[in-house]
């Protein structure tokens, strides 16, 4: 037999795609093999709508491609109208209980409406949201979560949580395509627990797989809790090609889930927009103090908008060699640095003056 041609085609690239926004205008394409959108959520009041351009403009400029605002009241309607017709990044709707809000959302510049079905009214209420995304042409997020099943899958006891996730979706998505022939759909099923997130989603994969996912940890913590179960759960579905486009959620600045997001996908290589530094743990070996200096690099990296790597190492052993790949860094040793370009020393710099030199070698980049 002949060596195997080409790579493996990833889930991903199956499912059908559906466009967020107009194409050409800030539209993003989520399924289909398109790369993998990150999302956030705005948190500030849903009536105010400066501070949530504000926010969006925060998102956008840490490469946000996607915004979800919640919609908790009819009373907002009318702010989230304004909001979607001055936002850089497409908006969507998050609304739960009123379809009535859905439906209006639809019609007030939503680039897509997110609703669970079980909570918006029933299979009735769900009929007019789908009416209404099909005549303002946008798409439909399904989203159910282990805290809002339908009673009748809630129930069962032959079914593990990921089991009633999926089999809760599925139905959603037969009615949503076959029943109402509605295809402009992208289904979330979520939990806070990591073995049941991946479980679910592995099983959503395949038991949906031309229909695009959105994947996430739901409640997954604050900043440092949240980052690790997200990148736990959420590393291990987009290595195995699962999954869309996501949101990593923080109880912290939503800036801080896309940033998240996108070193998740550089760490898998998936997608690059800004620096990966590289820096080694402290031993006894350092001979400077190592610690400031890689927080001011990466502190000054966070401003810079270049797919490129940096090393910061606080020794010869970890030096140009194992670092080799990185397009500029430093080697510590005794007060000094030896600066490196692809590998190769280029001069040497005292302590002091360690990070201005190294970010001057970024600078001609």
């Amino acid at each position: 037999m002949g060596e195997p041609q080409g790579k493996p085609q990833a889930p991903r690239d199956a499912t059908r795609q559906v466009m967020v926004g107009r194409p050409g205008h800030g539209g993003v394409a989520i399924g289909g093999g398109a790369p993998v959108a990150v999302q956030s959520m705005l948190n500030a009041p849903a009536t105010d709508v400066e501070a949530n351009l504000r926010q969006i403009d925060a998102l956008a400029e840490a490469g946000c491609e996607i915004v979800r605002m919640a919609i908790p009241e009819r009373a907002a309607l009318r702010s989230f109208a304004r909001v979607c017709s001055r936002s850089p990044l497409p908006v969507v709707a998050d609304v739960h209980f009123d379809a009535h809000i859905a439906i209006e959302a639809a019609w007030s510049g939503a680039a897509k409406l997110r609703i669970n079905p079980g909570n918006i009214g029933g299979l009735a209420k769900t009929d007019q949201v789908i009416d209404a995304a099909r005549g303002a042409g946008i798409p439909i997020r399904i989203g159910v979560n282990a805290g809002s099943l339908d009673a009748a899958i809630a129930e069962r006891q032959d079914l593990t949580l990921p089991q009633k996730l999926v089999e809760s979706a599925a139905q959603y998505v037969r009615y949503f395509t076959e029943e109402r022939g509605f295809h402009d759909i992208v289904v979330s099923a979520k939990a806070h627990d990591v073995p049941a997130t991946i479980a679910t989603y592995r099983l959503l994969s395949q038991r949906l797989p031309k229909v695009p996912l959105h994947i996430g940890v739901t409640e997954a913590g604050t900043v440092f809790q949240g980052t690790i179960k997200s990148a736990a759960g959420l590393g291990v579905l987009l290595e195995q090609g699962i999954g869309d486009t996501m949101r990593i959620s923080l109880t912290d600045d939503p800036v801080l889930e896309v940033r998240a997001a996108w070193q998740l996908l550089a760490a898998l290589d998936m997608r690059r927009r800004t620096p990966e530094m590289i820096s080694c743990p402290t031993c006894g070996r350092c001979q400077v103090d190592m610690i400031p200096i890689a927080k001011r690099v990466e502190d000054a990296l966070a401003g810079i908008d270049k797919p490129i790597k940096v090393a910061v190492m606080g020794c010869v052993v970890n030096g140009p060699g194992e670092a080799a790949d990185a397009d500029v860094g430093v080697a510590c040793g005794a007060g000094q640095a030896a600066l490196f370009r692809n590998g190769k020393i280029v001069t040497k710099v005292e302590e002091e003056r360690i990070v201005e030199a190294l970010l001057e070698e970024v600078g001609k980049l």
